[in-house]
C-alpha cells in the first residue's frame, strides 16, 4: 500500500492531496479505467503524474493544445520529478526522434501527444512499442459533441488506446454534466470505469450577477467594476466585436488590457496570452477562445459581460479566478434580452432532440442568473454536489436571500421517468420546482405539487 500522499509531497511538491485525487489513483493502479470530472484548478494533472511513477512503463498523455503539453513538460522536469517530452509539430524532427527513441528504450516517463500524432502509423507503432502502462485523454470533453470543444480527432482515442495494448485509460476533465459524462466513457470505450466526481466548490470566489435593463448601463457598470477591482482579471464577451470594444473601453480609462479572439492572428493571439501571464495587462477581454490551458494562479475576478452557453461553461470560466486560494470575484452582468443571443446560438444544426437540449441548457442559465436562493449550492447540485447550507460567499447569501434546502418526493440524483421525457435524473429543488435532467430532453423545470398530484414522475 503505496503512501500516495509521502509520494505527492516528496517527488512533486504537493503539500496535500486533494479530495479524489488518491480515490482515482488507486482506481488506475488496480487496472481500471477512470473518469475524473474536477473543475479548472482543481489538480486533475496530479493524479496522472502520481499513477505515471507508480506505473512500471511510459504514460502518454493526450492533450489537444501545444502550449499545454509544454507547459506540462516543463512543470515536471523543473521539479524533478522525472522525464518527460512532447511530440508535437511545435518540436524539430530530431527531437521527436529522440522522444520516441527514449520512450521506447525506457528512459521517458511522461510522453505527451496531441490526438493528431495518432494518424501517423509509424508514430503510432512506435508509441506502441514503448509498452506505455497508462494511456491519459487530457480535456476528455473534447470528445462530445454537446460541448463547444469538440474535436472528431478525439473520437479515434478509444481505437487508439487498443492499437497501444490497451493499457488502463485515465479520462480528465473539468466540465462534463451527467450526459456529456456518459457520452466520454461510450466514445472511449472505457471498462467500467471508475467515476471520481469533486472538488467543484471553489469556496473563495464570490459568485455573483448584476441584473441590467439596457445594455448601456451594463457596459457602464461593467468598466467601473473592471476600474475599480483589484487586478489581473478577465473579462468574457459572447461575440469577437464585443471582446473588442470593451477592451478599447478599458484601455481608454488607464489600464492595460487586450482583446483575444480566434479572429485574431496568430501572432496577436499568442502575443496577448503570453502578456497576461507575464504581469504585463491588468484585463483581458476574451471569447470562449481564451481556455484551455490558462493556468494562472492570481486571477483576482472573471467577469462576465453576456450569459455563457451553459453552466458547466460559466463554471470552467469562472474556476480561471483565485487558483492560489485567495479570495476572487466572479460576477454576470446580466440582460434578459441577452438569453436571445444564446438560444439563438443553441438553435443550429437539424437534430430536434440534440436542439431541445442545448436549449435546456441555456435555461439553466437562465436559472442561474435569475436566481433567488445560494448560488453556489445550484452550481454544485448541476455537477451532482450537495451543499446543505447556504455558502455565505455569493450575493444572495449576502443578502439574506438565500434558505437552507427543503426537499421533495425524490432524493438527488435518483433516477425517475415521465411518460413523454423518459428517463432522467433529480438535480435539485428550489422552493416549490424541482429540476430534472432528461437524458434525451435536457433540463426541465417541474412544480413539485404537480408533480406529486398528478405522479407525473415515477422512480427507475
Amino acid at each position: 500500500m503505496t503512501d500516495i500522499g509521502d509520494l505527492a509531497r516528496e517527488r512533486l511538491g504537493y503539500e496535500r492531496l486533494r479530495p479524489g485525487q488518491e480515490e482515482a489513483v488507486r482506481a488506475v493502479l488496480a487496472g481500471r479505467d477512470a473518469l475524473v470530472v474536477m473543475p479548472t484548478g482543481s489538480g486533475k494533472t496530479a493524479i496522472y503524474e502520481l499513477a505515471g511513477l507508480l506505473l512500471d512503463g511510459p504514460t502518454v498523455v493526450v492533450s489537444p493544445l501545444l502550449a499545454l503539453q509544454r507547459d506540462q513538460v516543463e512543470s515536471i522536469e523543473a521539479r524533478g520529478a522525472a522525464d518527460a517530452a512532447a511530440v508535437s509539430s511545435a518540436v524539430t524532427e530530431s527531437e521527436r526522434e529522440e522522444a520516441l527513441d527514449d520512450a521506447e528504450e525506457g528512459g521517458l516517463e511522461f510522453l505527451f501527444l496531441a490526438p493528431e500524432q495518432f494518424a501517423n502509423e509509424e508514430t503510432l507503432d512506435r508509441v506502441r512499442d514503448a509498452a506505455p502502462s497508462l494511456f491519459v485523454v487530457d480535456e476528455a470533453h473534447c470528445v462530445s459533441e454537446w460541448g463547444h470543444d469538440f474535436r472528431p480527432e478525439y473520437l479515434r482515442l478509444g481505437a487508439v488506446a487498443e492499437q497501444l495494448g490497451r493499457p488502463p485509460v485515465l479520462a480528465l476533465t473539468a466540465t462534463a454534466a451527467p450526459p456529456v459524462r456518459d457520452e466520454i466513457v461510450e466514445r472511449l470505450a472505457l471498462r467500467d470505469p471508475a467515476l471520481v466526481v469533486r472538488g467543484f466548490d471553489r469556496p473563495n470566489i464570490w459568485l455573483g450577477v448584476e441584473p441590467h435593463t439596457d445594455e448601456r448601463g451594463k457596459t457602464e457598470a461593467l468598466l467601473e467594476r473592471v476600474d475599480a477591482a483589484a487586478k489581473p482579471g478577465i473579462v468574457y464577451a459572447a461575440t469577437r466585436k464585443r471582446a473588442e470594444e470593451l477592451a478599447a473601453a478599458i484601455e481608454q480609462r488607464g489600464l492595460r488590457a487586450a482583446a483575444y479572439h480566434a479572429g485574431l492572428a496568430k501572432r496577436a493571439r499568442e502575443a496577448a496570452h503570453e502578456a497576461f501571464m507575464a504581469d504585463e495587462l491588468d484585463v483581458i477581454v476574451a471569447t470562449i477562445a481564451f481556455g484551455m490551458g490558462v493556468d494562472k494562479p492570481n486571477v483576482r475576478f472573471v467577469y462576465h459581460s453576456e450569459i455563457s452557453e451553459s453552466v458547466d461553461s460559466y463554471y470552467q470560466e469562472l474556476g480561471r479566478a483565485g487558483r492560489d486560494g485567495e479570495p476572487a470575484h466572479a460576477l454576470l452582468f446580466y440582460r434578459a434580452e441577452d438569453v436571445g443571443l444564446r438560444r439563438f446560438f443553441a438553435a443550429g444544426g437539424d437534430d430536434d432532440v440534440r436542439r431541445e437540449y442545448e436549449r435546456s441548457r441555456v435555461e439553466m442559465m437562465r436559472a442561474y442568473a435569475e436566481l433567488g436562493d445560494c448560488r453556489r449550492r445550484f452550481v454544485l447540485e448541476y455537477f451532482g454536489e450537495e451543499l446543505p447550507e447556504p455558502c455565505g460567499n455569493c450575493d444572495n447569501c449576502d443578502a439574506g436571500r438565500s434558505e437552507t434546502p427543503v426537499g421533495g418526493p425524490f432524493e438527488l440524483g435518483s433516477r425517475v421517468r415521465h411518460e413523454r421525457w423518459g428517463e432522467g435524473a433529480v438535480q435539485r429543488y428550489e422552493g416549490d420546482k424541482m429540476v430534472v435532467l432528461f437524458d434525451r430532453a435536457g433540463y426541465k423545470t417541474l412544480a413539485v405539487e404537480l408533480v406529486v398530484d398528478r405522479g407525473l414522475l415515477e422512480p427507475v
